[in-house]
């Protein structure tokens, strides 16, 4: 059994998780599920980054103690993905002093060891937006262009780590693609970034930011929350403590927003080899969600919370759009009226549609268990679009989950298409029996490719044709039908 390590991106404590995380949980989740479905043993992990100044503030200003924060908020990240119905393996939190804080110290100290660790002392531009020192040439009319705010200039000593030493070997091995960067977008931005990449910051002063891991072996410095926040992804497997899970390294996909692809792509690659360790073999990055074509903004009063959104839809039905709807790799847009125009057409009038007609079918007119026989002949051509799931497949592979989805779609029009041409409420003898257990079969593969998107609304369908979960049927297989209530009822 092969191996399948992914991570999302850990959602950082300075208030509640919102909708682009929501998407990135639920298309990590159809990753991982669509790996264990091809028979690979899992990893899937997710968790919070609960150190750096901002939250240490935003904490001081809520008037509550730091932990007690960032507890409150990890509670809220992980009960958005129990909503979503996220089937992560781990939960990683950066303030456990017991996984993760000896991971960080231990990369810490083998990055010293190799002599890529220096101090000296420092005047720069800090974002507490990013928790990163930006240069004078990103700033847009003095400000930070993503945060919209004015950096802090700030002088210190701190440790500093040399990139330097790694970007020439980090360039090389993304356009080889041993590290590979999807979409094609992102690869080229990141090599870009490269030919200017600096020595980085590694570590702030503890008198000005005592909330965090504390330098090994100089305690009067704090590890930079990028240095301790991007080891979580070896700490979940035990990296400086127990290496119970390091067999699962190097990740086979880190899954992350387009705002932090440089410390992903860059720092995390360049730490890693100077550790001594493997690469990620790669990195999806997934684009921003607009709401009707505006940027999202608490000003403009658009901002989409993902706890209402569940609490007013379906998890099957927000996971469906956020899946179909929204590009894997681009900016898309978010819209109510979008989400209900989805859920007509796709969800009630093409799988709800297909499933309760096969399912009434069946009851009525085939009576009793009825084996099911694979000597059946529908049009060779429609048999073969129906079972040939290359695209699907492609799609996975090429992180364009939106397109997998289409492709079962498609299957879904097929279907309805074949119901509607045979006419098996016509039909008697073995025409009828030939068109509906070709239904059923065609409904079966159908709900097989729907697990990892709907995995409430797959197993639903093979419970109501009392059918083990398989990607055909085979010879003998019992064929029934038990009818409850629509699965989506259509809205006016």
């Amino acid at each position: 059994m092969a191996r399948f390590y992914i991570t999302t991106a850990i959602v950082y404590t300075n208030a509640p998780p919102h909708i682009g995380f929501a998407l990135e949980l639920v298309q990590g989740d159809a990753i991982a599920r669509y790996r264990r479905m091809m028979g690979d043993d899992v990893r899937f992990v997710t968790g919070t980054d609960e150190h750096g100044t901002k939250i240490m503030r935003v904490a001081e200003q809520a008037g509550v103690p730091t932990q007690e924060f960032v507890d409150n908020i990890a509670g809220k990240v992980g009960g958005l993905a129990t909503r979503l119905g996220i089937s992560n393996t781990d939960f990683i939190r950066t303030s456990d002093r017991v996984r993760h804080w000896p991971s960080a110290q231990k990369i810490w100290c083998a990055m010293a060891e190799k002599g890529d660790i220096y101090k000296k002392s420092y005047s720069g531009h800090y974002c507490v937006g990013h928790e990163a020192f930006i240069k004078s040439s990103e700033l847009v009319d003095g400000v930070c262009p993503l945060h919209k705010t004015k950096p802090e200039l700030v002088e210190e000593e701190n440790w500093f780590f040399k990139l330097t030493n790694y970007t020439g070997k980090v360039k090389e091995l993304i356009q080889s693609g041993r590290l590979n960067i999807v979409p094609e977008t992102r690869k080229s931005e990141i090599l870009n970034l490269l030919d200017d990449a600096e020595d980085v910051s590694f570590s702030r002063p503890s008198a000005q930011l005592p909330w965090g891991i504390p330098v090994p072996g100089d305690e009067s410095q704090t590890m930079y929350v990028w240095a301790d926040a991007l080891t979580n992804y070896i700490s979940a497997l035990g990296y400086g403590t127990n290496q119970e899970g390091m067999s699962f390294w190097p990740a086979d996909v880190h899954l992350i927003g387009k705002d932090i692809t440089r410390f992903h792509a860059i720092f995390w690659p360049a730490m890693l080899l100077s550790a001594g360790l493997e690469v990620p073999k790669s990195i999806y990055v997934h684009g921003f969600i607009t709401v009707d074509g505006e940027k999202m903004s608490k000003s403009l009063g658009n901002v989409i919370d993902p706890f209402e959104l569940l609490a007013q839809q379906p998890t099957e039905v927000v996971r469906h759009f956020m899946l179909r709807e929204l590009q894997s790799t681009d900016d898309s847009d978010f819209s109510h009226a979008n989400l209900e125009k989805r859920y007509n057409s796709d969800l009630a009038n093409g799988l709800g549609n297909l499933v309760q007609r096969i399912a009434t079918l069946v009851d009525s007119k085939l009576p009793g268990n009825r084996a099911y026989r694979s000597n059946l002949s529908p049009a060779e051509a429609f048999y073969e679009q129906i079972f040939d799931d290359s695209a699907y497949h492609q799609a996975f592979d090429a992180f364009r989950l939106h397109d997998a989805v289409a492709s079962v779609w498609a299957k879904i029009a097929s279907a309805n298409a074949y119901l509607n041409d045979r006419q098996p409420w016509k039909q008697e003898g073995d025409a009828q029996e030939e068109t509906l257990l070709t239904c059923v079969g065609m409904l079966i593969h159908i709900a097989w490719l729907l697990q990892p998107f709907m995995p409430e609304t797959s197993a639903r369908i093979f419970k109501m044709f009392a059918v083990e979960p398989r990607r055909v049927l085979i010879e003998g297989d019992s064929i029934q039908a038990s009818i409850g209530n629509p699965m989506f009822p259509r809205r006016s």
